[in-house]
């Protein structure tokens, strides 16, 4: 498979073979061969090595999200440490042994000055793997190795300058890349963030609808017959008005609370007299459909059950209990608050079965439990 990592690899390999060639393009005879060939062996041993050895890196663990971007697999991995030691090992023997096997007559010679360009470009693949300081060393030795055989003005004019100026534009270039990489990886979540507030949007938007749908619907009726009458209302305009307005105030502050038959025991609740009062303020966030169902099918029979003059529906921060649903009777001489509360249900969260705590007029207590379907179970808490 042709990629860009395939070319650039086949690339350094190539190069590197190339300015190793040189060093056996002799025009004039050496003192010592085989330090010539040694070294060459040891150099290019080295450099592939380092292009093509892999350091294979640890799986991400859970929670890494937000950490900063790291280089994508296909990109150059991190040189192993053994690697930097090769290489920052050839950046200090191959100088000396080349200059030392081709004699003080040849030092500047092309077939012995080719380790200023091999050394620089394995300091570049060494860059390349993301290892800058040895990179940076090896130039170093590089440069102190070459002044001191062929002294500074001939390494400068010779490619010394010409490696520097290739580890530093590695350099550049995969800071540049890691930048691009960052950006891209931020990028992209700000993409995802973007698309699930969008999500969220035409979500509320959609909640939105339904809801003046249904508050036309609830009060729309009313609302006409108030304005076709000049805002006259007898006194079953008011009753149907009454409804209506506790009926929106129940959407606005207890949506999770209601369905359909809910709505329909709380109209019926109304129509009868009962002053009902719904309030959730957040405690069944997060629990799935299947619970809030059923929490609204107890919800719907304990206020169908229910006779009291006014009723109080709450949700409750206790992780056992949903709902409290408490029933107060008309205030009447001598009947004190606690006298006056004649129905406690409290609806579970999970549990299987529901207390309710029915309180006569007299002041008798009679409790009745009142089990799920297929559940036993604690009971829930008691008036007190």
């Amino acid at each position: 498979m042709i990629s860009v990592r395939n070319v650039l690899t086949a690339l350094a390999v190539a190069f590197t073979a190339y300015l190793g060639a040189r060093g056996l393009w002799w025009t004039e005879p050496v003192p010592q061969p085989l330090v010539v060939f040694a070294t060459l062996g040891l150099y290019l041993a080295t450099t592939w090595l380092c292009i093509f050895w892999e350091n294979p890196t640890p799986p991400a663990e859970a929670g890494d999200e937000a950490a900063e971007p790291t280089p994508s697999p296909r990109g150059p991995t991190v040189l192993p440490a053994w690697g930097g030691v090769f290489a920052l090992a050839s950046a200090a023997i191959v100088p000396s042994a080349i200059a030392y096997g081709v004699g003080p007559d040849a030092r500047t010679a092309s077939f012995a000055t080719w380790y200023l360009g091999g050394i620089g470009a394995l300091m570049t693949i060494v860059m390349v793997r993301r290892r800058p300081w040895v990179a940076w060393i090896g130039i170093v030795l590089l440069a102190v190795a070459s002044m001191l055989w062929m002294g500074p003005l001939d390494a400068l004019a010779l490619g010394l300058v010409g490696s520097v100026v290739w580890v530093a534009a590695a350099q550049l270039l995969v800071r540049s890349t890691d930048r691009a990489a960052r950006d891209t990886s931020r990028l992209a979540q700000l993409q995802r963030a973007a698309s699930a507030w969008q999500a969220a949007q035409v979500v509320r938007r959609r909640e939105r609808r339904v809801q003046v749908q249904r508050a036309l619907a609830v009060a729309g009726p009313i609302l006409t017959r108030t304005v076709a009458r000049g805002g006259r209302l007898d006194d079953e305009d008011r009753r149907r008005a009454r409804i209506a307005e506790g009926s929106l105030r129940d959407e606005i502050r207890a949506p999770k609370l209601l369905d359909d038959a809910v709505r329909e025991q709380l109209r019926e609740a109304r129509s009868r007299g009962t002053t009902v009062t719904v309030l959730d303020e957040g405690w069944l966030d997060g629990l799935d459909q299947a619970s809030l169902d059923e929490i609204r099918a107890h919800l719907a029979d304990a206020v169908r059950a229910s006779s009291s003059a006014r009723l109080f529906i709450r949700t409750s921060p206790d992780e056992r209990i949903a709902a409290t649903v408490v029933g107060r009777s008309a205030s009447g001489p001598g009947l004190s608050d606690e006298d006056a509360v004649d129905l406690w249900v409290e609806i579970p969260r999970a549990a299987d079965s529901r207390q309710e705590v029915q309180l006569e007029g007299d002041g008798d207590v009679e409790e009745s439990l009142a089990p799920r379907p297929g559940g036993g179970g604690d009971p829930g808490r008691g008036a007190e």
